[in-house]
C-alpha cells in the first residue's frame, strides 16, 4: 500500500524499480513495485509484465499488463481531475506529470491490445493511439511552445526537416522564433558538426525562470532547480511525442493513408530530435527513448542497405548506448546495441565477443527475455561469420528461453546443418517444424514467417520426390542453406568480409546446372511504366576490402584475389542451362543437377550478386542481380525474389557512386583542393544514381504485392531507403 500521496517521492520510489529493470534484474523491479497501488508503481508492474509479453511474445503475461496498466491510467486520471497545489513554484502547469503518465498507460495498453493479433485487439490499440496522439499533441505545445532546439541531444542531431511532406503533429512548432534566426547549417553540418558549416549556437535558455504556458517569461521570478517531476515533464513529453512521429513515419504507405483519416501525420527528423532530447535526461522516459533511438538506428543500419551518413548514424547510436550502459552496464538490451554497433561497423568478431559476454552465468540473468535477444543477435552473426554448428546452437538454445515461434528457429538451424553437409540433421530438426509451427500459432494464425517456411518445406517435399528419392529424407535435396537464404531478409550479407562473401560466391557457384549463357544484357522486368533502367557502370578501379580501416584496395589486387571464384555466367531462363549431374547419387537416383527449378536459380542470382556487391564487384553483381529478376515470372515458390532482387539493384546504384567517391578521396581527387570539374562530376553522378535508384524501388514495390511472402517488410525497407535517398539528395544539395 502506497503512505505517500507526494508525487516527488512516488516517482523517485518508482525509478528505483525501473533501475533494477534496466539493470537485467527483473525479480527485484517485480517486488519493488508490487503492493503499491499509485498510478507510477502500477504503471511499473505494467511494463515489466508488457516488456516480458511483448519481447517473448508471452500471451499469459498479456492480462497482467492489462490490469497494471488499467489501473495505473484510472489512477492518472483521477489526480488529472483532483484539485492542484499551486503553493509550490514549478516551471510547468501543475499536474502535468499525471498527464503523461495517463498517456504512457494508454499507450502500452494500446500496444498490448495489438500483441493479440486480432482484429479487435488493433481496433483498440488504434483507438488507444488516437487518445495519446491528442495528448502529446497537446503535451508539446504546452513543454516546448518554442520547439526543441534549446535542449541539448546525446551527439549532434539532425533538426527537424525543412521540407516535410507530412508536417508534424498539428504543426507542432519545431524551432524557435526570433528576430534574427541563428544561420541555418546543411543537414549534415548539423549530423557531423562540419566546421565548413555555419556554427552558431542556440543558448540554453534559463530553465529556472517561471514561465507562463506560451513560454514567456512570468515576472522573473526565480524556480528552485528543476526535481524528479521537471525532469519526467520534459522528457516524457518529449518521449511520446517523438515516438508517435516516428512510429507513424515507418508504417507502410498504405497504412499511412489509412491512419491519415484520423489526423496522424509525422516528421521523421522531428522525431528523432525529440527522442533525443528525451535521451538526454535522466528520467525514465530517457531509457525508453534511448532504447527507441537505439532500435531505430540499429534498424536502418541493418536493412536500409545504404545510408546517407553513416558514419553520424553510428556516432548517434554510440553515443546513447554509452550515456545508458554508463548508468546500467549489467543490463542486456545496452549489450545487445553495443554487439550490434560492432557488427555495422564490420567488426563481428568484437561483436561476438560482446554478446559471449553478455551470457556470462555469473551476470545477472532474471530478464530471460532480454538475454533471449542477445542470443538471438548471436546466432545471426556466427551465421553471417560461416560458424555455423555455433550458429545453430545458438538458434536451438533461443528456444529454450521464449516460445515465440520455436519452428522458425529449428528451421534456421536445419539450414546452418544444410551448410555443414549433415543432411540427418537437418533432417531430424525440420521433421519437427510443421507440429512446433502448429502448436504456436498468434490467435489461430501462422506468422508471416512460419507461412514462407511451410511453402518451402513442401517445395522440396516435391523436389524429393522428383529426384527419386526417399521423400521422407527430402533435407537430401537442399543445396541452397535455407538459413542463408532467410538471412536474405535480414540482409545478413551486406556487412560480411570480403573473404567470406567470397565463399559464398564459391559455394554457390559449384552448384549445378553450370550456367553457360551470359545474361549481362538480360532484360529486367518492368512491371509498371518506368524509364528504361540505365546500363551497367563499370566496375571501379578500387574497391573495399572490409577491413578495420576499411580503405580502399587496389583494383589488380581485388581481381587477383577474386579471379579464380568469379561466378559463372547463366541465362535467364532456365531452359538455356546445361547440367552436368554425373549420374545418381545418395537421394538422387534420376541424376538431376543440384537445382532444377527456376526459384532455385532465382534465389542463387539473388545471393550471388548479394555478395558479389559486398564484395565490391559491382559489375557482376548487377548482372546476377538483373537475372534474379528476369526469373520472376517463372518462379513458383518464391515469388518474393523479384521485389529484393530489384531493391538490391537500388542499393547497387548507390554503392557503386559511393565506392567511386571513396575511391576518388583515397586518391585525393575529392577535396583537398577538388577542382569544379570533380566537383560537379560527383554531382552528376549521385543525381542518376539516387533517381535510378528511385525508379527501381518503385519496381520492387511493384513486384511485392500484398500476397507474396514477407512484402510488408520489403515495404519498410524501401522506405527507409527512400529516406537515406532523400538525405543523400538534401545534403549535396540536388
Amino acid at each position: 500500500m502506497t503512505t505517500t500521496t507526494d508525487p516527488d517521492e512516488l516517482l523517485l520510489s518508482a525509478t528505483r524499480g525501473f533501475d533494477y529493470l534496466f539493470a537485467n534484474d527483473l525479480v527485484r523491479a517485480k517486488a519493488h513495485f508490487a503492493g503499491k497501488d499509485d498510478p507510477f508503481h502500477l504503471l511499473g508492474e505494467g511494463v515489466c509484465a508488457f516488456l516480458e509479453a511483448a519481447l517473448g511474445m508471452e500471451t499469459g503475461l498479456m492480462t497482467e499488463a492489462t490490469r497494471c496498466l488499467t489501473q495505473s491510467e484510472a489512477g492518472a486520471r483521477s489526480h488529472m481531475k483532483a484539485p492542484k497545489d499551486r503553493s509550490r513554484k514549478r516551471r510547468f502547469p501543475p499536474g502535468l506529470e499525471w498527464e503523461i503518465l495517463n498517456a504512457d498507460a494508454v499507450i502500452l495498453l494500446g500496444l498490448t491490445n495489438a500483441l493479440s493479433e486480432s482484429y479487435m485487439g488493433y481496433l483498440q490499440c488504434m483507438y488507444a493511439l488516437n487518445s495519446a496522439h491528442s495528448k502529446f499533441s497537446k503535451l508539446y505545445k504546452t513543454v516546448f511552445p518554442h520547439g526543441l532546439d534549446a535542449y541539448d541531444t546525446p551527439a549532434g542531431s539532425r533538426a527537424p526537416s525543412r521540407k516535410s511532406s507530412s508536417p508534424s503533429m498539428h504543426s507542432a512548432p519545431s524551432t524557435p522564433t526570433t528576430s534574427n534566426p541563428a544561420p541555418s547549417r546543411s543537414l549534415f553540418a548539423r549530423l557531423t558538426g562540419s566546421a565548413s558549416s555555419s556554427t552558431a549556437t542556440l543558448s540554453v535558455p534559463n530553465l529556472h525562470t517561471v514561465t507562463s504556458a506560451n513560454g514567456t517569461a512570468g515576472g522573473g521570478d526565480q524556480l528552485p532547480p528543476d526535481g524528479p517531476v521537471e525532469e519526467l515533464v520534459v522528457a516524457g513529453t518529449a518521449f511520446g511525442y517523438g515516438l508517435f512521429n516516428l512510429v507513424f513515419s515507418l508504417l507502410p504507405k498504405k497504412v499511412q493513408g489509412i491512419v491519415g483519416f484520423l489526423g496522424f501525420k509525422h516528421d521523421r527528423q522531428l522525431a528523432l530530435r525529440a527522442l533525443a532530447v528525451s535521451a538526454q535526461k535522466k528520467d525514465v522516459h530517457s531509457v525508453f527513448a534511448g532504447l527507441v533511438l537505439m532500435t531505430y538506428y540499429g534498424v536502418v543500419l541493418l536493412l536500409s542497405g545504404f545510408q546517407a551518413d553513416e558514419q553520424h548514424i553510428i556516432k548517434q547510436y554510440k553515443a546513447i548506448v554509452d550515456s545508458i550502459e554508463s548508468r546500467y552496464p549489467e543490463g542486456a538490451l545496452w549489450i545487445l546495441n553495443r554487439a550490434k554497433i560492432l557488427r555495422m561497423s564490420y567488426d563481428p568478431e568484437g561483436a561476438i565477443q560482446v554478446l559471449r559476454e553478455g551470457l556470462r552465468p555469473d551476470r545477472p540473468h532474471s530478464f530471460a527475455q532480454a538475454d533471449t535477444l542477445l542470443v538471438f543477435e548471436l546466432a545471426w552473426t556466427l551465421l553471417g561469420q560461416r560458424r555455423y554448428q555455433e550458429a545453430a546452437d545458438m538458434f536451438i538454445k533461443v528456444t529454450e528461453l521464449n516460445s515465440w515461434s520455436h519452428g522458425t528457429y529449428y528451421f534456421l538451424a536445419a539450414g546452418c546443418y544444410i551448410s555443414l553437409g549433415n543432411t540427418s540433421k537437418a533432417q531430424a530438426l525440420l521433421d519437427q517444424v510443421p507440429e512446433l509451427i502448429e502448436q504456436r500459432k498468434i490467435s489461430g494464425k501462422d506468422l508471416p514467417t512460419e507461412v514462407l517456411i511451410k511453402k518451402k518445406l513442401e517445395f522440396y517435399k516435391e523436389k524429393q520426390k522428383r529426384r527419386g528419392g526417399d521423400e521422407k529424407l527430402y533435407a537430401q535435396c537442399i543445396k541452397i542453406s535455407i538459413a542463408e537464404e532467410l538471412g536474405l531478409f535480414w540482409n545478413t550479407h551486406a556487412r560480411i568480409e570480403r573473404r567470406l562473401a567470397l565463399k559464398h560466391i564459391r559455394d554457390l557457384s559449384a552448384l549445378t546446372p553450370v550456367v553457360s549463357v551470359s545474361i549481362a544484357n538480360a532484360a529486367t522486368p518492368t512491371p509498371t511504366p518506368l524509364s528504361p533502367l540505365p546500363r551497367p557502370h563499370r566496375t571501379p578501379q578500387a574497391v573495399f576490402g572490409f577491413s578495420h580501416d576499411l580503405r580502399p584496395m587496389p583494383s589488380s589486387a581485388h581481381h587477383r584475389s577474386s579471379s579464380s571464384h568469379s561466378t559463372p555466367r547463366n541465362s535467364a531462363s532456365i531452359d538455356s542451362t546445361r547440367s552436368t549431374a554425373t549420374g545418381p547419387v545418395e537421394g538422387n537416383p534420376n541424376g538431376l543437377p543440384d537445382l532444377d527449378t527456376p526459384d532455385e536459380l532465382a534465389v542463387r542470382h539473388l545471393l550471388v550478386g548479394v555478395c558479389e556487391r559486398t564484395a565490391g564487384q559491382y559489375e557482376e553483381a548487377r548482372t546476377n542481380l538483373k537475372a534474379a529478376c528476369a526469373l520472376h515470372s517463372q518462379v513458383r515458390v518464391s515469388t518474393w525474389v523479384g521485389g529484393v532482387a530489384m531493391f538490391e539493384l537500388a542499393v547497387l546504384d548507390l554503392k557503386e557512386v559511393e565506392a567511386k567517391e571513396e575511391e576518388a578521396r583515397f586518391n585525393g581527387s575529392v577535396g583537398n583542393g577538388a577542382g569544379v570539374h570533380e566537383a560537379v562530376k560527383r554531382l552528376t553522378q549521385w543525381d542518376k544514381a539516387t533517381k535510378s535508384a528511385g525508379k527501381k524501388l518503385d519496381a520492387a514495390m511493384a513486384l511485392a504485392g500484398s500476397s507474396v511472402d514477407l512484402s510488408s517488410r520489403l515495404d519498410s525497407r524501401v522506405s527507409m531507403l527512400r529516406d537515406e535517398i532523400a538525405g543523400k539528395r538534401e545534403a549535396l544539395g540536388i
